[in-house]
């Protein structure tokens, strides 16, 4: 497909929008950056995992208490990714560049590939948000129909029912499949392809097997083959929903848009900051609990309008957003809680699943 475009001429909202932004942060002498908040919530969250990990590892539990550990770690690792991991690769971690490079790389620890993550997610995604063709975030085909212009299988009338399960199978897909298939073939999404040099080589071989054998062929050893395969299952399982539910809340929900460009120009009729406010939904952003586990990912349209600042900020940013969007007249999104956030992402994908 060739380059999309946006109507960024004038950009009138966004114009605004910066203004009030970069004023705050003037204004205040505040840094866009991770704070100490933000340092002593990740030691927290890496601390937890860690200790998670030897628990079940060297000091097996009985089975119903390792599962439950297992769960628990599956849901730590997921937590990592959000605020560590996913500041780290937008460089809003920290204001030092080295320190970012470390969070980023994290994603390497959880078994995935930064190098991939930050070519899929930072350019594809959050350029060309639910377009199709364009957005691989919004393109689960065969298994799953999330936009008009996807072909409608017979099996897809049942995928508001299946998608938990798809969702959580997701997560070791993505390690032990899509990864590799990104390796060799040099496809990493619908329009970008990048060659690696040696060292993301070195990188991508070395933490893949570092990775096996920190969380199968050690527990393997010291734990057994069997309980060690379940309890690998459970940890991918519910790592892989954690994940995935709260990315297609951000955009995958009655309300949200999926423009297609105009077929003539090939340009997207809206300023890109017009377009991720319509593509782009909130959830529970009055919640700190859920703030604190997710890093600020129910605030999605603040990230995806500034993804450079750190989820810290997103709740005063939230304020000048919302005033901007009353004053230019562009429809904003919340879902007030978490569970309507969920209903209505099983409602939309179950009218997309429908006969026409």
């Amino acid at each position: 497909m060739s380059k999309i475009s946006f109507n960024n001429k004038q950009s009138p909202f966004f114009t605004s929008l910066k203004e009030k932004v970069n004023r705050y942060f003037s204004d205040n002498n505040i840094r866009i950056h991770g704070n100490k908040k933000l340092y002593i919530k990740s030691g927290i969250q890496i601390a937890s995992a860690i200790i998670l990990y030897v628990t079940l590892v060297f000091f097996t539990p009985g089975t119903v208490l390792s599962l439950l550990l297992c769960s628990l770690l599956g849901i730590n690792l997921a937590v990592i990714g959000f605020n560590v991991m996913h500041e780290g690769g937008h460089q809003s971690f920290s204001r030092y560049k080295w320190l970012n490079t470390i969070g980023a790389y994290f994603l390497n620890i959880l078994g995935g590939n930064t190098f991939f993550w930050k070519i899929k997610h930072n350019i594809s995604h959050h350029t060309y948000t639910n377009i199709e063709g364009m957005d691989s975030d919004i393109d689960l085909r065969p298994f799953m129909r999330l936009h008009e212009n996807q072909s409608r299988l017979w099996i897809h009338k049942f995928q508001h029912f299946y998608c938990i399960v798809l969702y959580g199978m997701s997560y070791f897909a993505w390690v032990f499949w899509d990864d590799f298939q990104k390796y060799f073939t040099g496809k990493v999404s619908a329009d970008q392809q990048k060659k690696m040099d040696v060292k993301e080589h070195l990188i991508f071989w070395t933490t893949k097997v570092l990775y096996v054998g920190a969380y199968i062929v050690v527990p393997m050893f010291l734990v057994g083959v069997i309980k060690v395969i379940i309890g690998f299952a459970v940890i991918c399982f519910v790592c892989g929903i954690a994940i995935a539910v709260v990315f297609q809340l951000a955009h995958v929900v009655e309300g949200t848009s999926f423009p297609q460009p105009d077929k003539t120009s090939n340009k997207i009729e809206q300023e890109w900051a017009i377009h991720q406010v319509s593509t782009t939904a909130n959830f529970s952003t009055k919640s700190k609990v859920i703030s604190w586990f997710l890093g600020g990912l129910n605030f999605q349209v603040e990230h995806h309008l500034f993804p450079r600042i750190s989820h810290v900020h997103y709740p005063k940013i939230n304020q000048f957003v919302r005033e901007t969007c009353d004053e230019f007249k562009v429809n904003y999104l919340e879902y007030t809680s978490f569970f309507k956030a969920i209903y209505s992402h099983l409602s939309h994908v179950k009218k997309l699943g429908k006969a026409i």
